[in-house]
C-alpha cells in the first residue's frame, strides 16, 4: 500500500460507515453490483478490458447477497487490490468464505483482516465503546457490517494478550 493510498484510506476513515464503494472508486477501482455471479461466488477483482477503471481493475460484487455481505466483499477485494495486486493476474473469484484459487489461506487471512481494518476502523470502533456502545447488534448496525463481522472485529481488538 503507497503513502498515497493509506493517506485516502484515512479520509474515509473518518466516520461511520465508511464509504466503501465510494473510497473503492477513489482508488480508482470501479465497483459493479453482478448478479449473474454463480451461487458461493461473493465477489471478484479482475483486469478492466474496458479501460474505464482508472487503477486498471474493477470489482464486481454478487447482487444477490445482502447489503452488509457485500459491503464486506467491496472491502476484502479492495483489500487484494490494496496487497495482493502482483498476484490478481486476470482475476481473483472469492467464495462465499473468501477463499481463492490463486491466495494462499495467507493472503486470505491478510485480506480479510485488512477488509475488517477498512469498515470497522480501530479508532472509530473504541470510541464507539467508550462511549458505552457495546451491543454487537447496534454496533453492526452503525458500521453496516453484519454481526458476525463485527464479532469477530471485537474478539480481535479486544483479546486478552
Amino acid at each position: 500500500m503507497t503513502p498515497e493510498e493509506q493517506k485516502t484510506i484515512t479520509q474515509y476513515q473518518q466516520k461511520a460507515p465508511v464509504d466503501i464503494t465510494a473510497l473503492a472508486n477513489e482508488l480508482g477501482l470501479s465497483v459493479y453490483d453482478d448478479f449473474e455471479l454463480a451461487p458461493g461466488i461473493s465477489g471478484m477483482i479482475a483486469r478492466d478490458s474496458s479501460g474505464e477503471s482508472p487503477s486498471g481493475y474493477v470489482i464486481s460484487v454478487n447482487g444477490n447477497e445482502p447489503y452488509v455481505r457485500r459491503r464486506f466483499t467491496v472491502a476484502h477485494e479492495c483489500a487484494h487490490y490494496l496487497m495482493h495486486r502482483d498476484k490478481i493476474g486476470d482475476g481473483i473469484f472469492d467464495d462465499a468464505m473468501y477463499r481463492s484459487e490463486k491466495m494462499n489461506s495467507q493472503e486470505e487471512f491478510e485480506a480479510n483482516n485488512t477488509a475488517a481494518d477498512l469498515l470497522m476502523p480501530k479508532h472509530l470502533v473504541n470510541a464507539r465503546v467508550r462511549q458505552g456502545f457495546t451491543n454487537i447488534t447496534q454496533l453492526s448496525s452503525d458500521f453496516q457490517v453484519s454481526d458476525a463481522a463485527m464479532r469477530v472485529r471485537m474478539r480481535y481488538l479486544y483479546r486478552s494478550p
